[in-house]
């Protein structure tokens, strides 16, 4: 666990915790802090439990170990939508938007949480920050190029007005400029006060936007540190980040 005094809260603490399918241990007594304001980065190969990790925090799937607090209380007994609206919300990997429905409908159903006023709020809250997405408001969401539903999908969770946004993979398969945006949005979004849990395959632009990171191997944390530190890291650059 992270050591040391430290101005801010905590927003997320895990403890001990276990996630498994059957027989399988996708997670193995993983503890981990993420303090209020800060973009934390998970690392690791396919198949390291980063994206158990968000479902667990989500409620998405159980815990067969472990605990996992908020702001020091405990919400891993708390149901996924209840965990929506106290501001814990996942971006999904692969996007998963509506793909028959319009990109404003999209919007409306990531609002479930909050009030009507608040919608038409977030709503245009969210064409402000991603102004393509006013452009395709009544365009079918599938029709939307792959850049353009990432926005989206990050747009439907700001509409249920995230204190903590879990992001998975939001760059994945996506072309080189496209993916500096994305970074870019995540860092304004982290700037305007959302505290973000970011799991990517593309290690060295995330240590460069985050302030902590911990790397996952087979289900447990092998290493952890400040983000600038871990760019600098042998092990790590010998891992993920490459030479070159």
């Amino acid at each position: 666990m992270r050591q040391g005094a430290d101005s801010q809260r905590a927003a997320l603490t895990i403890r001990e915790l276990c996630v498994s399918y059957g027989r399988i241990e996708a997670l193995k007594h993983v503890n981990m802090e993420v303090r209020e304001g800060e973009i934390v980065a998970i690392l690791g190969a396919n198949g390291a439990g980063k994206s158990s990790l968000l479902r667990a925090i989500s409620g998405l799937v159980p815990l067969s170990g472990g605990e996992i607090l908020s702001y020091g209380k405990q919400i891993h007994t708390l149901p996924a939508e209840k965990l929506v609206s106290r501001g814990i919300v996942q971006s999904p990997e692969g996007r998963q938007i509506f793909a028959e429905l319009t990109v404003m409908d999209n919007l409306i159903a990531g609002g479930f949480t909050v009030s009507a006023a608040e919608r038409k709020t977030n709503l245009a809250m969210v064409y402000e920050r991603f102004p393509i997405l006013g452009k395709r408001a009544k365009q079918v969401a599938g029709t939307l190029s792959g850049g353009e539903q990432q926005m989206l999908a990050i747009g439907r969770a700001l509409m249920a007005n995230p204190k903590i946004l879990l992001l998975d993979e939001p760059s994945l398969g996506l072309a080189p400029l496209i993916v500096r945006d994305i970074f870019n949005i995540v860092e304004m979004l982290n700037h305007q006060g959302v505290t973000v849990v970011l799991v990517e395959q593309n290690a060295k632009q995330s240590l460069k936007i985050a302030h902590y990171a911990y790397v996952l191997e087979v289900g447990s944390v092998s290493m952890e540190g400040p983000a600038a530190e871990m760019l600098r890291d042998e092990r790590v650059i010998d891992a993920y980040l490459g030479k070159g």
